[in-house]
């Protein structure tokens, strides 16, 4: 009988035990049925499913929310952040990358660095400022864009560069340098010669007004041998003609500027035009006042100290107010070296006073190497002191003559009084 019983309860039990476990194995299957419709295909979903297991039926509730939050994540690849579309909004900051990348655009003001072309290799500095370009692609799309603007403003910069540029081309930095006497021993190498030019100063210039272009070039080149980047500056020989290239008369003292000028070493040789008109220039250093200087700033009177030159004849073609002296005082506006009396007689001026300094403001055409058309007092045309209008030479020819010979001879030379066919060299700044 008591056997019986304990069979009776044990197997009572094991109902008990088997219906309760099939009733877990339904809720479970219930369970994981809901899941699966809430979850909508969205693994996210069915892990919200699986957390809320232990809350039976209304887990499926749960997993369906869940389900909704995973469309947020189709909506922003950054879904993979639980807490929300919110994030996906982030991706539209994304779309603010595609922004950024119109500052990459932006970056072709990169080519405003190009602007560093514009002749100022200091601009290029205003590249760097565009490398604040590169702060630009840090990701900050609106501020990378007001960057870039502002790098362009540097660019101008580059503007400024070209004043460098001159490249140049600007002779802000020279010394002053704006009068000299060319020397024999220029003349020598710019013609290849040792009997120089002569009259014609075409030095490779053709057309009308050829003469006083080739001079003008002579100079500069004159000026660049004894100071390198001089012949930027805009030399122009003291010369007149009877006609330029517009066949308009050219008077000498009109085409050298208003100066001041300066010689080689800085020395005032005239201040204003009104000043060069007389038999030495007025305001004149006294160190170079009765022997005027060459381009490497030594007076040109016995240059090298080997002894007595007589070189005091320059050509100018020139009366004593710096105008034209004369229709035959020009070797034909400086194109011709012949000698024939029919090329005419240039006229010439003294960069040191053969008689000596005594004998300056008397009007004498005495002295070495005088004989000038009678002596203006006061310096006019004919005195042996004037540095513009002394005398005549004896013709257009080139010839050399540094010995004392009593003036001009009848060989039709244009160094035949005394000189080498050198002239005066003017630079319109100082």
């Amino acid at each position: 009988m008591r056997t019986c019983l304990a069979l009776c309860c044990l197997t009572a039990i094991a109902i008990l035990v088997a219906g309760g476990c099939a009733s877990t194995d339904s809720g479970v299957a219930n369970q994981q049925g809901n899941g699966g419709n809430g979850s909508g295909g969205a693994t996210g979903g069915l892990g919200g499913g699986g957390s809320s297991a232990s809350q039976g039926g209304s887990g499926g509730t749960g997993s369906a929310t869940g389900g909704a939050t995973s469309k947020g994540g189709s909506s922003g690849s950054g879904g993979t952040t639980t807490n929300g579309g919110s994030s996906g909004s982030g991706g539209t900051a994304a779309s603010g990358g595609t922004a950024a990348s119109g500052g990459t655009t932006a970056s072709g003001g990169a080519v405003g660095s190009g602007g560093a072309t514009a002749k100022g290799g200091t601009s290029g500095s205003g590249g760097v400022a565009n490398t604040g370009g590169t702060s630009r692609d840090a990701g900050v799309a609106g501020a990378g864009g007001t960057v870039t603007g502002t790098g362009g403003s540097p660019a101008k910069g580059g503007a400024t560069g070209t004043g460098g540029a001159g490249a140049g081309g600007s002779t802000s930095n020279l010394a002053k340098f704006s009068f000299f006497v060319i020397s024999y021993k220029a003349i020598q190498a710019l013609a290849g010669s040792t009997n120089g030019f002569g009259g014609d100063l075409r030095y490779g210039e053709t057309g009308a007004g050829a003469g006083l272009k080739g001079a003008d070039k002579i100079c500069a080149a004159a000026a660049e041998r004894s100071m390198v980047g001089a012949s930027a500056k805009q030399w122009r020989a003291f010369l007149s003609v009877t006609a330029d290239e517009n066949g308009k008369q050219v008077n000498a003292i009109d085409r050298v500027g208003s100066g001041p000028w300066y010689d080689r070493l800085g020395r005032t040789f005239a201040l204003t035009k009104a000043d060069l008109v007389g038999e030495r220039p007025a305001g004149i250093d006294t160190a170079i006042k009765y022997d005027l200087p060459n381009e490497d700033g030594v007076t040109n009177h016995n240059p090298d100290k080997t002894g007595d030159v007589d070189n005091h004849d320059m050509i100018t073609g020139t009366n004593a107010q710096g105008q034209l002296y004369g229709a035959t005082a020009t070797c034909k506006d400086w194109t011709t070296s012949d000698a024939a009396s029919s090329s005419g007689k240039p006229r010439v001026g003294h960069p040191w006073p053969t008689g000596g300094s005594s004998m300056c403001g008397t009007g004498s055409t005495g002295g070495p190497g005088g004989g000038g058309p009678g002596g203006g007092v006061g310096g006019g045309d004919g005195s042996m002191c004037h540095w513009m209008s002394a005398l005549d030479e004896a013709g257009c020819a080139a010839g050399v003559n540094l010995k004392e010979t009593g003036g001009p001879g009848n060989d039709g030379k244009i160094g035949s009084g005394g000189g080498y066919g050198g002239f005066y060299c003017f630079a319109l700044t100082p």
